[in-house]
């Protein structure tokens, strides 16, 4: 039970709040970006995770302007969601004892985080639009670019990273 809640009255509002969020799943993404690095054994993914961070820290720079000049404030709120799915990640990394296997676990964390920045940013970049932000809008859909093309390289790295810990044995089959 929350004990103190915005009052969303309007699109604005809610937009500000969202963007709050924003900031606090970036920051979280922030911190969790290097074990992933560290913990990645494929090259080309140690990279991808790498050029990630460095867009991400500029994701948090953008999402603070945002706020900044809708609101004055670059407080956060609280992103439950990134928070479950960083916690599951964790989780995730911990249980994979095979090399291949934690890679396609850091592969599939990691898109299962870049899918919810894609809609947190494709909807405030509407919501946005409808506010007559169009600068703000443009931030956001450029985040949102990035945000594809980090989920479209890491499909292209689990076709290479599947395929060798199928060839290796990794995969078993129940009988």
């Amino acid at each position: 039970m929350k004990l103190f809640s915005e009052n969303i009255e309007d699109l604005r509002t809610l937009y500000i709040a969202s963007l709050k969020k924003a900031l606090d799943m970036e920051q979280k993404i922030t911190k969790a970006l290097p074990t992933m690095i560290e913990e990645s054994t494929d090259p080309q993914l140690a990279k991808a995770f790498r050029n990630h961070l460095t867009e991400t820290q500029g994701h948090v720079t953008k999402v603070q302007n945002l706020l900044r000049e809708a609101s004055g404030d670059v407080s956060t709120g609280t992103c439950k969601a990134i928070a479950a799915l960083i916690s599951e990640a964790e989780d995730n990394i911990k249980d994979a004892g095979d090399p291949s296997i934690r890679d396609i676990t850091l592969i599939a964390s990691a898109q299962q985080v870049e899918h919810h920045e894609m809609a947190i940013y494709g909807t405030l970049r509407n919501w946005a639009e409808l506010l007559g932000q169009d600068e703000a809008a443009d931030i956001l859909e450029g985040i949102l670019d990035e945000e594809k093309n980090a989920d479209e390289t890491l499909s292209n790295i689990s076709d290479t990273v599947n395929t060798t810990a199928a060839s290796s044995g990794v995969y078993t089959t129940a009988h």
